[in-house]
């Protein structure tokens, strides 16, 4: 495996440990005289002061204008002057400090003053309801929370029961009167930003040292089941990352730099954007803000004209199906020349030729229209949070002209450990090597039928090395559960490629058995599923009392009202999902990729539920990355499967 390097032998469950290739001397250390997150960002301003560092657009009259910029030193002034008004209210080094709101400059402010007191900054997620948010202020017991103004109100919601810890609220904007009067009630201070910002005065803050051991952050997981856990990572963590991204894109001679503009749309609540804002950080570049709604992001993306675009899969199959959509709907001659182009630089990529030289000229002619509505700039799409279906990340690598890269980590590993390699077409659909920061086994899982020491290795993917998180909060009996000698135990399972790249292809506890004794994988059955053009999303269902599947399907709309049309069926898409001849045309195409796929008998489904409205947050199906809550999906569709089982048999 030409890209890894052994440094431990196979024992008799685990294959041998592995490295990068790059790192055979050591792994990757922390930049030298940095010690604390905090030095990443004050370096910086000594290094760039007057780079512009955090963008948002003006919107006048409903009508958005250009990024406006404040420069690194000031944001550095407003940063000390916030991190004085923390210190005199009374908050310590080592107390926690919530921040609670979308992405927005005023969130990596109150970030940075964190940093600078050595206060552990707690993200509540934007996306979750009151009863997690309240549930991490008591578990934390967070003292002071900084607040995005519309949220205001949903943090007040949890004041029975947070007062008893919180005292005092932020407003990233301003306050109502109201919001002071309920405030008041419940014994807490609450302030504007300006307000709390002169509260400080002229107090001299004494910043404390701060050691690479300490707790920058806790990070709470959503899960898919149970509370939230909160994932403790040091300074050491976070800065070994962050040497990280640059040295990935090495291998092609680039690297970031202070010219590079990153979008800040993804939750800095979660490690994988939080940990990209660091690295632009520490290089002086520009990060620009998004306003909050997906539908107006891609015209974000053409006003800031970022360079480097994170995105998780989602995503970037909504910008796929925009960018097929359009394509499609041009005219016969367009259509004609953009098949030809794709296919001659596809052809060219296949056969080992860069990006940048496969089709000159048709980057030029073709696909430069598509860079254009991507801002112009982009040179690097990075994709994180869940796998990326093969098609949609060949398509980008062919008509984006950037480096697509895709990253596998968690947030106990602080984010991205496993990347691929940027214009190495045959590692299409894997997640590439380690990052030279970490050690990779993989871990036998006999219950699942994967050995880590076949020829071709699959298991249950452990990493071990500095980056690792230093535990779950309050929770040593969850942390001991993952953390065995050193390795961190991840519950995904990989398979190695001959060129040392790894392919995640299962979910260890997605595990189940049907009444006659087989095991269903059923995260690798939805991949399987989840190809099919008639199907936007699926949920696979089976237990040990019943000896079939059954499945609940988001059916896409588009595709769907199209075979209707077809074949004379009148009604809303909502009436289409209680067809019955809809249900049995999708049935049949899900069965028929099954079995093209192999898939052995008890595997194909046998029943579906149609469901009109996507799987979503609101219901609380999904997690904020777009995970399936398997638990509280069967407890709200728990009629339907009762009815697919007994209308089954």
């Amino acid at each position: 495996m030409k890209h890894l390097v052994e440094v431990e032998p196979a024992t008799a469950t685990a294959g041998p440990a592995y490295r990068n290739a790059r790192a055979k001397d050591g792994l990757m250390q922390p930049p030298p005289g940095l010690h604390s997150c905090w030095d990443i960002f004050r370096t910086a301003v000594e290094k760039y002061p007057d780079n512009p560092m955090l963008g948002r657009r003006r919107v006048v009259d409903g009508k958005a204008g250009e990024y406006t910029w404040v420069t690194y030193k000031e944001v550095y002034d407003v940063v000390m002057k916030l991190a004085a008004s923390i210190s005199k209210s009374g908050i310590k080094q080592g107390a926690c400090c919530g921040i609670y709101g979308a992405n927005c400059p005023e969130w990596i402010i109150s970030m940075e003053a964190c940093n600078a007191l050595g206060v552990c900054c707690v993200p509540l997620y934007d996306s979750l309801g009151a009863g997690a948010v309240e549930f991490i202020i008591c578990h934390a017991e967070i003292q002071i929370v900084f607040v995005e103004e519309k949220k205001i109100a949903e943090l007040l919601k949890t004041c029975h029961a947070t007062s008893k810890y919180l005292k005092t609220i932020i407003s990233f904007g301003g306050v109502t009167n109201d919001h002071k009067e309920e405030a008041k009630n419940h014994g807490l201070s609450i302030f504007s930003w300006e307000e709390f910002l002169i509260t400080g005065g002229s107090h001299q803050v004494d910043l404390p040292e701060k050691k690479r051991s300490d707790i920058c952050t806790i990070m709470y997981t959503s899960g898919t089941t149970g509370d939230p856990k909160g994932v403790m990572l040091s300074n050491e963590s976070l800065l070994v990352n962050v040497v990280g991204p640059d040295s990935v894109i090495q291998y092609v001679g680039e690297v970031f730099d202070q010219d590079d503009v990153y979008l800040s749309y993804l939750p800095l609540a979660h490690v994988f954007d939080r940990m990209f804002e660091e690295v632009f950080i520490y290089h002086g570049s520009k990060i620009g803000f998004w306003r909050g709604d997906v539908k107006l992001l891609v015209d974000d993306i053409a006003a800031l004209k970022p360079t480097v675009f994170c995105a998780v899969p989602r995503v970037l199959d909504r910008i796929y199906s925009g960018l097929t959509a359009k394509i499609s709907s041009g005219g016969i001659l367009k259509k004609t020349l953009f098949n030809i182009a794709y296919k001659m630089k596809l052809d060219s990529m296949r056969k080992g030729i860069k990006h940048e030289k496969a089709a000159p000229f048709f980057d030029k002619l073709v696909f430069s229209k598509v860079k254009e509505r991507l801002g112009g700039k982009l040179r690097v799409i990075v994709s994180g949070g869940a796998p990326l279906a093969v098609p949609v990340e060949e398509f980008l690598r062919v008509v984006t002209c950037a480096y697509v890269i895709q990253g596998y980590g968690l947030t106990e590993t602080c984010a991205g450990s496993i990347v691929s390699i940027p214009n190495e077409y045959p590692m299409l659909g894997t997640v590439g090597p380690p990052i030279q920061h970490i050690d990779v086994r993989l871990e036998s899982v006999p219950e699942m039928g994967y050995d880590a020491l076949s020829s071709i290795p699959r298991g249950e993917i452990c990493i071990r090395g500095s980056v690792l998180f230093s535990g779950y909060y309050k929770r040593e009996d969850l942390t001991q559960e993952v953390m065995i000698d050193g390795w961190f135990h991840t519950g995904d399972v990989g398979e190695w490629q001959p060129d040392g790249s790894l392919k995640v292809i299962d979910r260890k506890k997605n595990i189940f058995k049907l009444s006659q004794g087989e095991y269903v994988a059923v995260e690798n059955l939805e991949n399987v599923y989840g190809v099919l053009q008639e199907i936007d999303s699926i949920w696979v269902y089976g237990n040990s009392f019943e000896s079939f599947l059954v499945a609940v399907v988001n059916p896409n709309q588009q595709v769907l009202e199209h075979w209707a049309e077809q074949n004379g069926i009148t009604g809303s898409f909502a009436k289409l999902c209680k067809n019955p001849r809809a249900k049995d045309h999708i049935l049949a195409e899900l069965i028929k990729i099954g079995k093209e796929k192999k898939l052995r008998g008890f595997e194909l489904i046998k029943a579906i539920h149609l469901d009109p409205l996507p799987f979503d947050i609101e219901r609380d199906l999904i997690t904020p990355t777009y995970k399936k809550k398997r638990p509280q999906m069967l407890k709200y569709y728990q009629g339907e499967i009762d009815a697919l089982y007994k209308g089954s048999k």
